[in-house]
């Protein structure tokens, strides 16, 4: 049977955390590690493997950068690193230190955070904040890179944000933003009254 083509995968679009909805699962992080790492994610539109070894070394400040060393395809990027982020990072150093050179260490030792324990962090608040849509923490880069192209941001740009050696991959997000959508709004809207053409 080596000419039988396979039926095609169903392709279902995920659901795209709102802005309401992520400040929602910002405000139920239970302390501010917690905080700093869900923040971080989505402020830089990060994979959870990314966020999860970022070093101390990679927040550049001045230039309001955050480096992602050896991220997916083993490139080294640059992301955004707005002030909002760059304050609740100064104040999570501030009260826990963290083992060097790592910005999120295990609690136990000098190591990168596991993963599995970012995730549960996301999964934690975003039950607390009652946020029913599926996914786990991968949801808040989706969020960030659909939130950048509604407000206008074109693809390269985010291609380079994301790391994606291919634009097709950052086109996929051109599907779930709404208002791309609705920003044309139905031709049927344009056509003339019934009435008036009766």
């Amino acid at each position: 049977w080596p000419h039988v083509p396979l039926p095609k995968r169903t392709k279902t679009l995920p659901e795209v955390l709102s802005r309401d909805e992520v400040a929602r699962l910002l405000a139920r992080t239970t302390n501010l590690r917690q905080n700093a790492l869900l923040m971080t994610t989505y402020g830089g539109g990060l994979r959870v493997s990314e966020v999860v070894r970022l070093q101390v070394s990679d927040i550049d400040a001045g230039r309001g950068m955050l480096r992602v060393e050896q991220g997916k395809g083993r490139k080294d990027r640059y992301t955004l690193l707005g002030p909002r982020l760059l304050a609740e990072l100064r104040r999570y150093w501030q009260l826990y230190r963290p083992a060097a050179p790592w910005l999120f260490p295990k609690q136990s030792k000098p190591e990168p955070m596991g993963i599995e324990t970012a995730q549960r962090m996301y999964y934690a608040a975003k039950e607390r904040a009652g946020i029913t849509k599926a996914g786990g923490i991968h949801a808040l880069r989706h969020a960030f890179t659909t939130h950048l192209l509604e407000g206008g941001a074109d693809l390269a740009t985010l291609q380079r944000l994301l790391g994606h050696e291919s634009v097709t991959t950052t086109m996929h997000y051109v599907h779930v933003t709404q208002s791309q959508l609705t920003a044309h709004g139905s031709p049927l809207e344009s056509l003339p009254d019934v009435e008036a053409v009766r």
